[in-house]
This record gives C-alpha cells, structure tokens and sequence, in this order.
C-alpha cells in the first residue's frame, strides 16, 4: 500500500486579487492546501493558525512585509518566499535579514516560482534526512560509551564499590573506569573539556591510554607516560581532561592516587567526618611539561572514597557546601550503590546542565 504524501500548507498574503489567484492557483496544484489573505492583519491571523509556506507581497494596504516577516518570524518557522515589485538590492538584503528564506520579484513566471518553492523544500528534506542521520550516529554513540564503562561490579574482599553517569547530552565528556589487581583495584574518574561527541571521543581516548600504563608498577611514571601521551591530542583539539586515578591496596587500604586538576575526591571517615584530597597540579593538557606528584590515603574499616564530578557544584554557592553535603549522603547510605543513586538524583534538578558522575569506594566496618 502506498502511503499517502504529507499534506503541506501554504498561505498566500497578497493584496492583488489577479496576482493572489495565480499565486492560489500554483501552489494548489504543487499539492498545497491554500489560505489567503488580502491584508497584514489577516496574512498574521492565518499564518498563527500554521503554515509550511507563506508567500508575503512586500506592498500590503495596512502593513509593510517586512516588518510583517519580523513578526511571523516571532512564532512561525515557515519558510517564508517574499514577492515584491521592488528590486533594489538594499531592500532584498533587508527582507532577507528578517527571515525571508528567498525573494521573487513580480513580473514572475509560474515555472520559476514552483522551481524556488522546490529548492526551499528540497532543502528541508536534506535537513530532515541529515536530523535522522545525526540522531543515529548520536544514538550509536552513547550505546558505545555506555558499553565503556564497567559492566559488572569488581569484587574485592572488605570493599564495596560503585558508579554512576549521567551525560548531559546523549554523550559526555565524564567518564569512570575501574578493574582488578593481583592486589586491589585501580580506579579512573575523568572529566574532559566540553560536552557531546568531541569530549566524549576525547574521554575514550583517555579511557583507553590510562588502561595502557596500568601494567607500570610506578603510579607516577605511570601517570607521567599517560600524560605525554595525550598531549598530542589535547594540543590538537585545545581542550584539557580533569583526572583522578587511584591504586588501591586492599590489605593494607592504602590508595596512591594523582590528581591533575580534579579536586573533588573525598575522604569520608566511618565516623562522618570529612575531608578533600588535594590536588596535585592542573589538569592534564592545560600546560606542558607539568608533573603531577602523587599522594596517598588510607581507608579504615567503614571509611569511604567518593569521586564527584563538577556537574554536581552547580547546585552549591561554595565547594564545602558541596563537600558537606557529599559526605552526609555517603556517610547515611546503607551502601555504595546507594550513596551513588541519591547523589545522581540531586543532580537531577535544571540547574545541572553538565555531565554528573559518581565513584564510590567504601571499606567493610571492622
């Protein structure tokens, strides 16, 4: 069965009755179903009732098209073909800079105004298959991204671990990442520069590089050899990643971390108590030859780590408001997973317009 074509609407303002019949006849038979009106206060009172076309005379009794085209513009995304006897070019330019997607000048042959009206429709069926293209390709993306980070929880005796993202868009530049060791865990929490696809390719580049170097005993040659390995790429694209990657030894709950530019990496005490790693330099890419030193916490039975990215600031005028409150929710949760879900669901508020991700490592109590 064929499916029948879209209908299309077109309103014709033009105040000649010959010209407004011709202009009727044409686009009916184009497959148009047509409105007319003779006058600006009735083409603007048609053109709110909606339109896919709106031929404008630029000569109305009660109005001048252009500032009529001003006002559609204000409700209407029409395309909008301006017919007009005036031909100077300033006012051309004029009509256009108010949203008029094209201009024909009367005397006009049929033959030429069905060939405009077909070109601006052409042009929307592009745009349309280019919309489905892209959605497609964005859709494709974040399924991969998703499939980056861990699938299956890491279990590691006397420790709890868990994390959580929330892009926002359908890709970002926040990532986590985490696997065994013979001896703990190493875990990654990245931010890198901007939102969308080019942060999100970045954050997978600096996904896959951090895993390359895992092998390195050292955590600062480690770190270093990852570093000067990005460079290149943030040089490049003139963006920079916020990173914190942590070695946990689990017997002795001992974690070695580096943190380039990050500084929101708690250490949340069993007892509530609060306190924020410092950070060891910039963020990796903002300049060169930086060195990031190395730093070291140890975690008692039923203290946590918890890794926040900077989307969840924008609801806190100051970064202890935001430490506070991180700690209180850690320290009440009946556990990682949880701390990780209510701590996402405070980020669901409209002044979180940036990617938000949560890691949380939590030792057993004693």
């Amino acid at each position: 069965m064929t499916a029948a074509p879209e209908l299309r609407r077109a309103l014709v303002v033009e105040d000649d009755v010959d010209i407004r019949g011709l202009l009727v006849q044409i686009l009916t038979r184009e497959g148009f179903e047509v409105a007319e009106a003779a006058t600006a206060k009735e083409g603007l009172e048609k053109a709110r009732a909606g339109a896919d076309l709106i031929t404008l005379d630029l000569n109305l009794p009660d109005g001048d098209g252009v500032e009529i085209c001003r006002e559609v513009r204000t409700f209407s995304d029409a395309y909008i073909l301006m017919i007009t006897a005036r031909t100077d070019e300033i006012e051309r330019l004029t009509g256009l800079e108010t949203g008029a997607d094209d201009y024909i000048s009367k005397p006009f042959s049929p033959r030429e105004l069905v060939a405009r009206i077909n070109s601006l429709f052409r042009r929307q069926s592009r745009q349309a298959a280019a919309d489905v293209a892209n959605a497609d390709e964005r859709q494709r993306a974040a399924e991969v991204q998703q499939n980056l980070l861990p699938r299956e929880k890491l279990a590691v005796r006397d420790y709890e671990l868990a994390g959580r993202f929330r892009p926002s868009r359908s890709v970002g530049g926040d990532f986590y990442d985490w696997y065994g060791t013979s001896d703990g865990l190493h875990l990654t929490v990245a931010d890198a520069m901007g939102k969308g696809m080019g942060a999100a390719l970045i954050a997978a580049t600096v996904r896959a590089i951090m895993r390359s170097v895992s092998s390195q005993p050292s955590l600062d040659t480690a770190f270093a050899t990852a570093a000067r390995a990005t460079d290149a790429d943030l040089e490049q694209t003139s963006s920079f990643v916020t990173l914190f990657h942590g070695r946990l030894e689990a017997s002795s709950g001992t974690v070695g971390y580096v943190d380039a530019g990050h500084g929101l990496a708690l250490h949340v005490a069993a007892d509530g108590s609060v306190s924020r790693l410092p950070s060891s330099g910039p963020p990796v890419g903002a300049w060169p030859d930086q060195a990031w030193p190395s730093g070291v916490v140890t975690l008692g039975p039923g203290d946590s780590l918890a890794i926040v990215s900077d989307g969840l600031l924008d609801i806190y005028e100051t970064v202890d408001q935001f430490t506070v409150a991180v700690a209180e929710v850690v320290a009440s949760a009946a556990s990682a997973e949880d701390a990780c879900a209510v701590l996402l669901g405070m980020a669901d508020v409209p002044e979180v317009a940036d990617d938000v991700t949560v890691v949380i490592l939590r030792r057993s109590p004693a």
